[in-house]
């Protein structure tokens, strides 16, 4: 599945976009990724309080270079790759 992403321009605190930046860089996410992704949580859940608890993959985990393997092929080759919500639907479980 193949999104349509298109270029906006926003304007951000320059201090509150460096630690988002940091902060999504934890989980794999680039900063485009990570609003994005906290963009669709919050129409999802038609609310502004975001309770969501993620745990960071950090460098040292087991699952760090799997991570980043699968993060960097995605980058590279985001046809090959379903939404989860829909990978869920396709189990028709």
């Amino acid at each position: 599945m193949t999104f349509e992403k298109v270029r906006t321009n926003v304007y951000l605190d320059k201090n509150l976009k460096e630690q988002a930046k940091k902060f999504f860089k934890q989980y794999g996410l680039s900063l485009s990724d990570g609003l994005n992704f906290l963009l669709k949580k919050t129409l999802e859940k038609r609310e502004l309080d975001l309770d969501m608890e993620i745990e960071p993959i950090l460098p040292g985990d087991p699952d760090y270079e799997i991570t980043k393997n699968a993060y960097e092929n995605y980058k590279k080759h985001p046809e090959d790759y379903v939404d989860f919500d829909e990978w869920v639907k396709s189990l028709n479980v």
